[in-house]
């Protein structure tokens, strides 16, 4: 009998549930990594449920994607001042006699930051609207709101439709990307990189019913999603130096900002190449 497409996006939503709520106490005891892994987490399984969203009950979805895009911006600002203190540091390992001052005004107020956005999340994760959310998830695990009909379609059918209409919003941003004006065309990059996310998430729900078509697929969104997320990271980087720069200490941030667009230059350098996979003949799905 062939596999319905209910059991197979609920069994795709326990995985990402209970990668989410592993990542709980790792991040109340500030381990290593746990911010990010709870974020990224998150980010996947509101990914999931926008992508498969015909198959769930609209208005309880919604209310659901809602609440998780809450917990991924809370997790957001302290994951990206942990990256911007990481990146600061690697940039400034590369002089020699950095100024003490420098040092304090990257790499240490990027890690203030950290610690004041995580003092948050802790107070929000003993919070109630954070409580909920942990029950209702736990709740789907086992019995999500399903739309009864698609619910009982093939696996294949639905999934394929689903995956298919997530690359073909990919190409259409990747499509319409050379005619972006220049001052828009880091945020359109960085909708591109969303929708190779959005793309991969969806591909990896789709492993285990369209097998590696789609895990392929996947493949191909993830390296085009990392490319622009170095990109990025480089030019928000850079953005935040020249922030910092007026001062006696004018060169070194001069520096330092080139570095930057020198790395975010390098990255765009690899986006041809990363998105061509979106037009690309011999793909199946």
């Amino acid at each position: 009998m062939a596999r319905k497409a209910g059991k197979a996006v609920v069994a795709a939503l326990r995985e990402d549930i209970d990668r989410l709520l592993a990542a709980d106490p790792d991040v109340r005891a500030d381990a290593d990594d746990s911010v990010h892994q709870m974020r990224v987490a998150t980010r996947r399984l509101r990914s999931v449920l926008r992508s498969y969203r015909d198959l769930f009950d609209h208005h309880q979805a919604a209310a659901t994607v809602t609440e998780l895009k809450w917990l991924a911006d809370l997790l957001g600002v302290a994951r990206d001042a942990e990256v911007r203190a990481a990146r600061f540091e690697d940039l400034l390992a590369g002089h020699d006699e950095v100024p003490a001052e420098v040092t304090e005004a990257l790499v240490g107020a990027s890690r203030n930051a950290y610690t004041d956005a995580h003092a948050i999340v802790l107070t929000e994760l003993d919070g109630m609207r954070y409580r909920h959310l942990a029950e209702v998830l736990q709740a789907w695990r086992t019995e999500p709101p399903l739309a009864a009909d698609l619910a009982h379609e093939k696996a294949r059918h639905v999934f394929d439709k689903v995956v298919r209409r997530d690359r073909k919003r990919l190409r259409k941003l990747v499509f319409a990307e050379p005619t972006a004006a220049p001052a828009e065309r880091v945020e359109m990059l960085h909708d591109i990189r969303k929708g190779a996310k959005r793309l991969r998430y969806s591909c990896e729900a789709a492993g285990e019913v369209l097998g590696t078509d789609a895990t392929d697929l996947g493949t191909r969104a993830k390296r085009l999603q990392t490319v622009l997320g170095d990109h990025r990271d480089a030019v928000e980087s850079r953005e935040a130096i020249l922030a910092a720069a007026p001062g006696p200490n004018s060169t070194l941030y001069e520096l330092l900002a080139d570095a930057e667009e020198a790395a975010a230059g390098r990255s765009l350098a690899r986006y041809p190449a990363a998105a061509a996979f979106v037009s690309a003949a011999g793909l199946r799905v």
